[in-house]
């Protein structure tokens, strides 16, 4: 049983717990103002909000329709385009899009009018800031619109966002508060012993967090999850904690979650979740998701590598914690046991100023895109020596893997150009890329030598502009 808030009142529905939200409200619901576009998290046309419990008040939050199952909205309020209209009035991120013409043939504008909604009610929430172009961009970083063009739709943006109106969501607060703590205990579950227990009793279930990725099964592959659990309301795993040592991730945190933290110890790990996917994606993907998958291209793995991270594993009540370089075994496969799940990413805090991360993701589209290559690379120099090298590549081989050799070329010598030729060559020794339609072996070979090169060069003469995102 799944009960949400919509419309004002308590939903409640029995469906498999593989029931798309987007699968729900067109054939269900009979809702089809939220659109199918891609089916999979690109386009932004299934574009809803969610709206859960924030100290005394409410936090608006966008996701893909079409990526997200009916678990994880249970106990919170599901908004679709529907909602906005209030006693025969638009709504005011409606009428800011309808005065500035950001809308042609439409299919795209209630994905847009969702994400411009989430943003506002945001804004509301720091009234003094400014009207910040960056942020409504990276609001917008998962909506594609075919015909209007961005102009008119940023516009909107910044007419709403400069003049925020109060509307029937913030006179009823306090009842969908009251109505959302009214809903029943979710059949899923809530701590990490209740987890523990049931995938040790059920290991053949798919566990999901933010299921970014298992969910293209369904609306991709057309499969079917018999057994799904859900992590969405084990609030534990959701924690982020800093200790002197080591930044503590639980694997359901969200990448929206961790980016202030990442982005202040690590800028560059930051700078590469603003490119990882869009806001939607970002909402709802974990890096526990994102390691456990075993993806040879998903970008957590070669930073978390380059990193030193290492992974806390759980089944039933023991634990146990494995280096990442020890987890990935093959393509999508993990050194995870039946039964045993991430329970934590560990990231070692860096004590030397002298110990510098540099990340680079080289794809088709500058943004929500998947890699061809991505690299990460954690030099340390001291008196023109190399002290310390971990790097890694993502697309290179069939897990993200660490590049040994290229390392054992670099420590202990100096940091110079004679160095980092005998480096570029070692990577021949670590890695035997595939050529896909993403790009070909020897593409991804000259990038990842010409990578390790411009690593070099960022270091050795910051002054040099090396970004195609560098403004002069």
């Amino acid at each position: 049983m799944i009960q949400f808030l919509m419309n004002g009142r308590i939903q409640t529905e029995n469906l498999p717990d593989d029931t798309t939200v987007l699968q729900y409200l067109r054939r269900d619901a009979g809702r089809c103002g939220t659109k199918e576009g891609c089916a999979s998290g690109d386009c932004g046309a299934c574009t809803v909000v969610l709206a859960e419990k924030e100290g005394d008040g409410l936090k608006y939050t966008t996701v893909n329709a079409c990526l997200t199952f009916m678990p994880a909205i249970h106990g919170k309020q599901l908004i679709t385009v529907e909602d906005l209209k209030h006693k025969g009035e638009l709504h005011p991120v409606q009428r800011a899009m309808a005065d500035n013409h950001a809308s042609q043939c439409g299919f795209c504008t209630p994905g847009f009018v969702m994400s411009l909604f989430a943003l506002e009610k945001q804004k509301r929430a720091s009234y003094r800031e400014p009207f910040n172009r960056e942020k409504a961009l990276q609001a917008f970083s998962g909506n594609l619109c075919r015909c209007t063009g961005y102009r008119p739709i940023m516009a909107a943006a910044q007419a709403v966002c400069e003049a925020p109106q109060a509307d029937q969501f913030d006179a009823n607060t306090l009842h969908s508060l009251e109505k959302l703590r009214a809903i029943s205990a979710t059949q899923q579950p809530v701590t990490i012993e209740q987890l523990a227990q049931r995938y040790l009793a059920e290991p053949d279930s798919r566990l999901v967090a933010g299921g970014t990725d298992l969910a293209l099964d369904v609306t991709q592959r057309y499969q079917r999850i018999p057994k799904l659990i859900s992590l969405s309301h084990v609030e534990e795993l959701k924690d982020i904690t800093l200790t002197g040592q080591a930044i503590h991730i639980g694997a359901a945190a969200t990448l929206s979650a961790c980016m202030p933290v990442l982005h202040r110890e690590f800028p560059a790990f930051g700078e590469l979740l603003e490119r990882f996917a869009s806001q939607q994606i970002r909402n709802q993907g974990t890096f526990g998701g994102n390691i456990a998958n075993g993806s040879p291209i998903g970008d957590g793995g070669p930073v978390l590598l380059a990193l030193g991270a290492s992974l806390l594993l759980r089944c039933g009540a023991a634990q146990r914690e494995l280096p990442l370089d020890e987890f990935f075994l093959g393509y999508r496969k993990t050194a995870l046991q039946p039964g045993e799940f991430i329970e934590q990413i560990r990231i070692p805090r860096v004590t030397s100023e002298a110990r510098q991360l540099r990340v680079y993701k080289v794809s088709k589209r500058l943004e929500d895109d998947i890699s061809a290559v991505c690299a990460a690379l954690q030099i340390e120099v001291r008196d023109g020596v190399v002290v310390h090298a971990r790097i890694a590549f993502g697309g290179m081989a069939e897990v993200a893997k660490r590049a040994t050799h290229c390392e054992a070329q670099l420590l202990g010598q100096p940091w110079q150009t004679a160095t980092l030729e005998r480096a570029c060559q070692a990577l021949e020794q670590d890695f035997t890329p595939i050529t896909d339609f993403r790009a070909s072996r020897e593409y991804r070979m000259q990038v990842a030598k010409n990578l390790l090169r411009r690593c070099h060069i960022e270091l050795t003469s910051p002054e040099t502009l090396m970004r195609v995102t560098h403004y002069v």
